[in-house]
């Protein structure tokens, strides 16, 4: 028996909704999802186990009928999809009243309850969301029966608000598989046995690392997972880098150096940079120019200036400099305290510039 484990595919969501590529992140989540449906088709998946968080909120009918067109392309695989806490169902839900597709199992209820697939003797098991955070449980104490039948359970959950796990629990539950959402990093638990397949798309600039879907196989005889292979399905990645400069590195050189490292990597992805090291003290690096050309969520210049405080204290020892020098400077110093004396000391200099 085969299966394809996905979740947390938030259709409906617009990452980066305030930059430029906003609008193609929106495309991406939707392209990914359809490549999806045609890896099940391809695979000839038996199931296809969305474990919640299929939409980013509340579907509206048009959102239902764009993915049960979908899940109607595949006729030959089974559907079966939960609610999460985004897409949680509520007395007003079109989810309610919506009429699926034939081979498209909907476990609505938030009741545990489950579907039996006769020609491959399997039954799901899971229950969906009706409120934002269910802080019990509720996972823990499900145990499959010892009837001959493939068995697995659908789960969305795993921190303290959102049904909290107990993997020794869990792992004597007698389940087949456990496939689990609401974690967007993919992550095996018990070997071939419980997994987080993660999000198919990153879906903001912290979920960085490979993203996609998992495609198992469990042994009609003995009911157990011979395969549990993950698949990436991501358009692109969030990649963090950092990039380091010395007193000699002009704004030329760390235009060029990043632009390098961002094309190394690929265009299409999205970056998060951090810039470190000693710097000359009479430049400030302009980055703004890099956002314009490139796909870049952050740039943080974490750079200090390269000051001999000691010869500008010798310098000025009973000046303004001198004296700012004394007050702030001591070993072990914070971010902000350092800031206040790079700060500090440069106005001191360009007013002490400015005098002579």
């Amino acid at each position: 028996m085969k299966f394809i484990h996905t979740a947390d595919i938030h259709w409906g969501m617009v990452p980066d909704s305030d930059r430029p590529w906003g609008k193609k992140r929106e495309q991406a989540i939707r392209l990914t999802f359809q490549a999806i449906i045609e890896d099940a088709r391809d695979s000839r998946a038996d199931l296809l186990l969305i474990s919640g968080d299929l939409f980013h909120r509340q579907p509206l009918a048009r959102d239902l009928k764009e993915v049960n067109y979908l899940f109607s392309t595949i006729p030959q695989t089974q559907v079966i999809i939960i609610a999460g806490n985004h897409d949680r169902i509520r007395k007003n839900s079109a989810v309610l009243s919506f009429s699926w597709a034939s081979n498209v199992t909907f476990l609505e209820s938030e009741d545990v309850s489950s579907v039996y697939f006769e020609d491959i003797n399997t039954e799901v098991t899971g229950f969906s969301y009706y409120t934002a955070e269910i802080p019990e449980p509720r996972l823990d104490a499900l145990e499959a029966p010892e009837d001959g039948k493939i068995h697995i359970l659908l789960g969305h959950g795993g921190d303290a608000n959102h049904v909290p796990i107990d993997r020794a629990a869990l792992a004597s539950s007698g389940f087949s598989y456990i496939a689990l959402g609401h974690i967007h990093r993919p992550e095996i638990l018990l070997d071939k046995k419980m997994a987080y397949c993660g999000s198919p798309e990153p879906l903001d600039k912290t979920e960085t690392g490979r993203h996609g879907i998992l495609y198992g196989e469990i042994d009609p005889e003995s009911g157990q997972v011979t395969t549990l292979d993950f698949i990436p399905m991501a358009k692109l990645r969030y990649i963090p880098l950092i990039v380091r400069v010395t007193p000699d590195t002009t704004n030329t050189e760390l235009y060029l150096k990043i632009a390098h490292e961002i094309e190394q990597r690929g265009n299409d992805n999205i970056f998060r940079f951090k810039v470190q090291g000693m710097r000359d003290p009479d430049i400030s690096f302009d980055l703004d120019a890099l956002k314009l050309r490139f796909r870049i969520a952050d740039i943080i210049d974490e750079t200090e200036p390269q000051y001999d405080f000691s010869a500008l204290f010798a310098e000025h020892p009973s000046d303004m400099i001198g004296f700012y020098i004394q007050a702030l400077k001591k070993p072990d110093m914070s971010p902000v305290e350092k800031k206040a004396l790079f700060y500090g000391i440069h106005a001191l200099l360009l007013t002490t510039d400015e005098r002579s």
